[in-house]
């Protein structure tokens, strides 16, 4: 007669085996045949922890996946099937560090920058302040890491004795992105009263003069200081990329110093000594190409344990590519489709894309020939010496190891105009001692008003400057430490909907390919890679590119019903290209809209009007109700969309009356201030008002969300 089988669950058995636990056997008589197999089993796993966790992952994978096809033959699985989504990567922040009070005076100093260069002035001005007040404890801090909620803003700023804030204003007066929360927080809690008594401050902004909100997030943080009872140290610095930026930090930072002394100096401290600040170097490490790990793994991968974003972003192959001008326009535009499809990157209708495109060949050619290095040179940075201990809190982050071809490809800007302390790095590796001089010239005081002409005024490239200066050979660890900075990202605004366009980010980008100055064509970095990459439609070894999703305040509104009015000019159209795509889902799923306006402008409608057709289709299918296009070499005089605008005033007036919402999307410097001073005018006119009354109806709608821009 055969035994009776043994009455154990494997789950009980492995968790006993595991945990060291005896388990009952029902069966006496097979107690001891039970006893004999576990001992063994636990003799073999208790000894090797690892293969215990194979084995019981292995038995739950198998019992899921049982469980999953019975669900599935049961029922559970039918109808209409769905694509699996892939989860999105997690967003993982090292741990913030815990404050140490070691009874040392403290100054924090924050900073929210898109560029690097907010981060790269409070890290100068804490490496001087450090060099100066010797017993004082400086903290360099990203004002996203500075707090998890609202509630710890509040808690640890209100411990702060001083403070200094370096805030970029990018856009439509926006802040960066990593200062876009503590802003927010900050301008909407007006109800503290003065919780800052404590609290001596400094604020130094980064702008551009050229834009209508001129350094605006400086500006507002700097008066709610002042209003909830923060002691100003310095007046606000208005730094200007238009102009030096450079001078205008050093300015501000030399009106600053005697306002610390007082502050933080003591009786009996040491004399200050002349401070002059080292010019930044990695440590670099030459390798062997065998020795080098593999590049691929190691620059802009796809791993999942992270969030795409700048700094990890996901490689996308280009899945289509055309133009959008006729072949008798003189200029060029193209669309371009990324493929996200199975990437767990995700996007909305309005959001943008950050494109990390590689440099042209004839640009790293040339940076080649001018540091005269073999670009199979294979080398990594480090910012830190060889003993473990930090070179600098100013060096940016190392990029991977890769060679010189590589490195130039991908991570340095060679085009942009050099910055004062790159000029200071080339002249400290100048050969020529003349050379040399001419540089340290440049970068100082006395040559101010010519760096300002012929760096800025005439827009010479960093290339140009090293061409320039041929004697000036500096190492690899200078080079990208403190000559080229990062190459940046371009910003597009996506120009689909995932309702349409689920699997693919649409991006609409004209070519940039313009005459400067000193005689050279500069051409775009992004849009002419753009324009030259080769989709996977036609060839399997298509283009792709590192791309991130940054999210935008641009939305359409919740309710569908209501009217919106739509005004952007060129590739202005991109996000309502997105809008459009938006209604239209909504009108093939039987939802009510709102009417809808587009003012959409162009050279020739032969030429440059681009998705002709696709509007035409919008129009026929009830997603846009009314169109309404200028072409400024058509006619005697030229035309643009703010002439358009005041055709239409009074049916403007009337949707702006009824609720509609006003967005524009295009050039900031000229077009939307010109838009923007359309709809004073018409709100003036239609509306029967004064001037300031008028101007305070527009701001009312920007402060209540009704009117939007997305401009660069």
């Amino acid at each position: 007669m055969s035994p009776t089988p043994m009455k154990v669950s494997p789950f009980d058995l492995m968790s006993a085996i595991i945990k060291g636990e005896p388990v009952v056997v029902s069966d006496p008589a097979n107690a001891s045949a039970y006893e004999s197999v576990a001992a063994e089993l636990s003799s073999i796993l208790t000894e090797n922890r690892h293969l215990a966790m194979i084995v019981t992952t292995t038995i739950a994978v198998l019992i899921g996946c049982i469980v999953m096809l019975v669900w599935r033959r049961s029922g559970g699985g039918s109808g209409n099937s769905k694509r699996v989504e892939t989860l999105k990567p997690l967003v993982m922040k090292p741990p913030r560090e815990d404050e140490v009070d070691d009874g040392r005076k403290k100054v924090t100093i924050f900073f929210g920058t898109q560029t690097g260069t907010a981060e790269g002035f409070a890290k100068a001005l804490g490496e001087e302040a450090k060099a100066r007040y010797e017993k004082i404890r400086f903290k360099i801090v990203d004002l996203d890491d500075y707090a998890a909620d609202d509630d710890e803003y509040e808690e640890k700023l209100k411990k702060e004795d001083v403070a200094f804030f370096f805030l970029a204003t990018y856009g439509d007066g926006e802040p960066t992105d990593n200062a876009a929360r503590f802003y927010k927080w900050f301008t909407e809690g007006n109800d503290r009263g003065e919780w800052l008594k404590n609290l001596k401050y400094g604020v130094f902004g980064l702008g551009n003069r050229q834009y209508e909100h001129f350094n605006k997030v400086a500006k507002v943080v700097d008066d709610i200081l002042v209003e909830q009872g923060a002691q100003r140290l310095v007046h606000v610095g208005l730094g200007d990329d238009d102009q030096c930026i450079e001078d205008d930090f050093t300015a501000w930072r030399e009106a600053l110093w005697p306002e610390l002394d007082t502050l933080l100096r003591e009786e009996g401290d040491t004399a200050v000594t002349p401070y002059t600040a080292a010019v930044l170097e990695y440590r670099v490490s030459i390798h062997n190409s065998e020795d080098v790990l593999n590049e691929k793994n190691l620059a802009n991968g796809n791993g999942r344990h992270v969030v795409f974003d700048a700094q990890h972003p996901y490689r996308a192959n280009v899945a289509v590519r055309r133009e959008l001008h006729t072949p008798e326009s003189d200029r060029s535009c193209t669309h371009l489709e990324f493929d996200i499809a199975g990437s767990g990157l995700t996007y909305e209708t309005g959001d943008h894309v950050g494109v990390l495109c590689d440099n042209l060949n004839e640009t790293v050619e040339e940076a080649l020939r001018l540091l005269d290095m073999s670009p199979d040179t294979y080398f990594s940075l480090h910012s830190d010496k060889e003993d473990g201990t930090p070179i600098s809190s100013s060096l940016p982050p190392p990029f991977p190891p890769c060679n010189l071809r590589t490195a130039l490809i991908r991570y340095a800007c060679l085009l942009s105009s050099p910055k004062k302390s790159a000029l200071v790095a080339l002249a400290a590796h100048a050969s020529d001692p003349t050379e040399a001089e001419r540089l340290k010239h440049l970068a100082s005081p006395a040559g101010k008003d010519e760096y300002s002409k012929w760096v800025v005024e005439s827009q010479r490239s960093l290339l140009e400057v090293m061409a320039e200066f041929p004697s000036a050979k500096p190492p690899l660890g200078v080079f990208f430490a403190a000559v080229a900075p990062r190459l940046q990202p371009r910003f597009y605004s996506i120009s689909s909907s995932p309702k349409i366009a689920e699997t693919t980010i649409h991006v609409t980008c004209a070519l940039v390919h313009e005459k400067m100055p000193t005689g050279r064509i500069h051409k775009g970095v992004c849009s002419t890679w753009m324009k030259s990459a080769v989709p996977y439609e036609k060839n399997e070894n298509c283009c792709s590119a590192p791309i991130f999703v940054r999210q935008s305040n641009f939305k359409l509104p919740s309710d569908s019903k209501v009217p919106i009015i739509m005004i952007g000019p060129g590739t202005g159209l991109a996000p309502f290209r997105g809008f459009l795509q938006e209604r239209l889902s909504l009108v093939e799923s039987g939802v009510e809209l709102g009417p809808s306006v587009l003012f959409f402008g162009c050279r020739n409608r032969g030429m440059d009007f681009i998705y002709k057709e696709e509007l035409q289709g919008f129009l026929e299918n009830g997603a846009l109700s009314e169109l309404s296009v200028a072409f400024s070499r058509e006619g005697p005089t030229k035309e643009y969309v703010q002439h358009k605008m005041m055709d239409k005033a009074s049916d403007i007036w009337r949707m702006i009356s009824e609720g509609a919402y006003v967005y524009v999307c295009g050039d900031a410097k000229g077009m939307a201030r010109d838009v923007h001073r359309s709809l004073h005018t018409i709100a003036q006119e239609q509306g029967s008002m004064d001037s300031t009354r008028a101007e305070s109806f527009v701001k009312n709608l920007q402060m209540s969300g009704r009117y939007l821009r997305d401009v660069w």
